[in-house]
């Protein structure tokens, strides 16, 4: 049985010291990401799910934690539809996260991608991740062909949040 109670994090097994967690949100209802990791560079990632998000973060609710959310707005020539859908997935991770007691920082994109020397272009937010993190597969599912940014990006803002709450 996993310490932390959640059956997917399996990375901390009873009697582990996990020490401080570090949660990286993409926001996005469709495409979100969010990435769990530890003091030691262990890490999971994970495409979005409510479910999934809601008892992993209750589960965490109960350790030392710091979670970095994706400060973002509506897109120019997106739909109306998607906006709401979109800003209703944005309050929705913030409301869990409260109810939760895990804190959090919103941050813009421009904020957290400077600490790695990113842009705007995804496929430089695979490669930095990468780098870091060579172990971890970015795929979104078994059968995917190619990395997805997301996951990428969710695992790198985990990373920014250790690097801004570090012990």
């Amino acid at each position: 049985m996993a310490l932390l109670d959640i059956p997917t994090v399996r990375w901390a097994e009873e009697g582990d010291s996990v020490g401080m967690i570090y949660i990286g949100i993409d926001p996005g209802s469709k495409s979100g990401a969010y990435a769990i990791m530890t003091d030691a560079d262990n890490a999971e990632v994970y495409g979005w799910d409510n479910d999934g998000f809601t008892e992993s973060m209750k589960a965490l609710g109960r350790s030392r934690c710091f979670a970095v959310v994706e400060k973002v707005g509506a897109m120019p020539k997106q739909g109306v539809s998607s906006t709401w859908t979109f800003a209703e997935n944005f309050g929705y991770i913030q409301g869990v996260l409260h109810a939760a007691g895990i804190p959090f920082q919103l941050v813009p994109p421009r904020v957290w991608k400077k600490a790695f020397s990113l842009t705007s272009d995804k496929v430089k937010s695979v490669e930095v991740c990468h780098r870091l993190f060579p172990s971890i597969s970015l795929k979104r599912t078994e059968r995917s062909r190619k990395d997805d940014n997301n996951l990428a990006e969710a695992l790198l803002m985990a990373e920014y949040a250790k690097r801004m709450k570090g012990d």
